[in-house]
């Protein structure tokens, strides 16, 4: 069968053959994924990428229940430099773009920390 056009439903599928002639035909389902399957079990942070960076960076982290939920950004020194995330969070996986376009060349850490959970990475910006 050679279709122009495919427009589908969740039960059956209709093409427009060639001729203009329309076709209805059962589509094969190959598999059907949980909504369930996306929601993480556990909480974590990841390294943020690229690392080293310049000016831009993006830090990917993942929380397995509604949370409050805070991401900030120190300094060497351990000062708080910008704060990414303070609220609160359904479950599932985040991704945050970090401009560190206005901060000095450095070593600056990152945390992700709630009620039961704290982590810290290290990044690297280059200038």
């Amino acid at each position: 069968m050679i279709f122009k056009m495919i427009f589908s439903d969740s039960l059956h599928g209709f093409g427009v053959g060639i001729n203009g002639a329309i076709i209805k035909y059962k589509p094969n389902i190959s598999s059907v994924k949980n909504e369930e399957e996306f929601i993480p079990e556990r909480f974590m942070l990841q390294q943020n990428y690229p690392n080293p960076f310049n000016s831009t960076t993006k830090i990917k982290f993942q929380i397995s229940n509604f949370k409050f939920v805070s991401l900030k950004v120190y300094d060497i020194l351990g000062s708080e430099v910008v704060t990414l995330v303070n609220k609160e969070l359904a479950a599932g996986n985040y991704e945050i773009n970090f401009d560190a376009g206005r901060l000095s060349g450095g070593v600056y850490f990152y945390t992700l920390s709630s009620s039961d959970f704290i982590s810290s990475k290290k990044m690297i910006l280059l200038r």
